[in-house]
């Protein structure tokens, strides 16, 4: 039961908030673009407060991953945009043919364990790449617990750069069953 309710949930998720983070990703290149996403997100899991790791070089020095922006939907649930934006503004960091700044993923994010079956059922449904969770107090990992990310890419172009590029490859519109795919690689 636990298997069927998480994939309609993440299904529901999904097809609920495409039509709301695809509207907002429309608008023009203006400083409210983001509308209410945050970069430097703090989750909320197990009675402590994380940041995906990465930079610091959110506000006030908060941490996440280079050029993301998110929404928590829900407790264990992230949607995120991904712009081709390195740490601290570096400018066409993940893609060499992208424009500076530009939008390259939707993305879809569950916090869960890793085990090798969660890894391949997770893998089969988009979600091939994991990141790790650090504490908003000391940067401890979480123990157990990472987020799970299905990259939806918006347009075409190659992923060529960023902290991992022997991972690059040419994207097109659509899932990127190709993104960083470490979901394999046991986490701790």
């Amino acid at each position: 039961m636990k298997k069927t309710t998480l994939f309609l949930v993440a299904l529901t998720v999904t097809f609920l908030m495409v039509p709301m983070v695809a509207a907002a990703t429309i608008s023009p290149a203006v400083p409210g673009r983001y509308r209410g996403f945050t970069h430097g997100i703090v989750l909320s899991v197990d009675g402590d407060d994380y940041y995906l790791a990465g930079a610091p070089d959110g506000p006030g020095g908060a941490i996440d991953v280079p050029g993301h922006y998110w929404v928590s939907v829900g407790h264990r649930f992230l949607v995120g945009k991904h712009y081709n934006t390195g740490p601290f503004g570096a400018p066409n960091w993940w893609s060499s043919d992208a424009d500076d700044g530009q939008l390259l993923f939707i993305v879809f994010g569950i916090i869960d364990i890793w085990t090798p079956e969660k890894a391949e059922k997770y893998a089969d449904r988009g979600f091939v790449h994991y990141h790790e969770l650090i504490t908003v107090s000391d940067g401890t990992p979480h123990p157990t617990k990472v987020v799970w990310l299905k990259h939806f890419a918006v347009g075409s172009f190659n992923f060529d750069g960023g902290p991992h590029p022997e991972f690059g490859h040419y994207v097109t519109p659509g899932v990127d069953y190709d993104f960083m795919p470490n979901y394999m690689m046991p986490y701790m």
